[in-house]
């Protein structure tokens, strides 16, 4: 009888490679005090921001979210100006994705502290856009297009490659739950159905456009990412995938080439098999568990 091989310990270091690249080198020690830690927590066991945020869909969501975020240009001279994400773009993956872990699945008083951090950042981020208007960080009402564009994003990536896409209400329910992250960074009345998010979508339609910088910086996230060759082929698989989640106009305004015969019959497949060789690395295994890396 032929036995097949152990896949264990390959699984392990292809989830540990990303974990580290996503979460950084502190990752998995992050990742056993956020969900360790005693205490209540903004969502229970049972709300869909934790089916949502927990799945590798969120690798696809994510990048679509920042290519649709850049189309807002004061958000996007915000980002240029300020972020450091050309100079260090995966310090600022690693922020972000902690910043998720700890509201999605933290202790009530860490995920108000990480709120209120990012709060005190924002104040700080204001300048003048190429168009010589002024931009804050801090604006609520740029605040919200960064948040809907989000969590719209998280949400389609999730419905269309995640393992167990939400019913109609739970995809009102993630939308609700989001508002909550959403209100502790400044955000005044987030929407709390999918209702409400497309309303609110379609009333920032008039202010959006691609800008150089915009453009610029979709050509970095697609085309020059800064990973390392053999990792450029999974990734053009998750960027091509990115783009397929835009509504058509965001591409159009981006200069995104689309085809949408090759988008049904290519890119869809490809990444929801993508989606699920991610989702298999980094589940968590019985040696991951009993060494106290999980």
């Amino acid at each position: 009888m032929r036995l097949l091989p152990d896949l264990g310990p390959a699984r392990d270091r292809v989830g540990e490679a990303i974990l580290s690249r996503v979460a950084g080198p502190e990752g998995p020690a992050n990742r056993a005090r956020i969900h360790g830690a005693p205490g209540p927590r903004w969502f229970g066991p049972d709300r869909p921001v934790r089916r949502v945020h927990g799945d590798a869909a969120m690798f696809t969501g994510g990048l679509a979210a920042l290519l649709l975020q850049s189309l807002h240009p004061l958000a996007m001279a915000a980002v240029a100006g300020h972020s450091g994400f050309r100079g260090d773009p995966w310090g600022r993956l690693q922020r972000t994705s902690t910043f998720l872990a700890v509201t999605t699945y933290g202790p009530a008083d860490s995920a108000q502290r990480a709120c209120d951090q990012v709060r005190a950042v924002h104040e700080s981020v204001r300048g003048t856009a190429s168009d010589g208007r002024a931009y804050s960080a801090s604006d609520p009402h740029l605040l919200c297009w960064v948040h809907i564009a989000e969590t719209d994003c998280f949400l389609r990536a999730h419905q269309r490659y995640g393992a167990h896409p939400l019913d109609a209400a739970g995809c009102d329910g993630y939308i609700a739950d989001t508002a909550r992250i959403a209100t502790a960074l400044g955000v005044p009345d987030p929407p709390t159905d999918r209702a409400g998010l497309a309303g609110c979508l379609a009333a920032y339609r008039g202010e959006l456009r691609a800008t150089p910088e915009a453009r610029d910086t979709a050509r970095l996230l697609l085309l020059r990412p800064p990973i390392p060759w053999p990792a450029r082929l999974p990734y053009a698989v998750v960027a091509a995938n990115a783009v397929s989640l835009l509504p058509g106009w965001a591409s159009r305004e981006l200069r995104l080439p689309r085809i949408p015969m090759a988008e049904d019959l290519l890119v869809r497949p490809l990444g929801t098999a993508m989606t699920a060789g991610i989702r298999w690395a980094m589940a968590p295994t019985r040696a991951r568990v009993t060494s106290g890396r999980v």
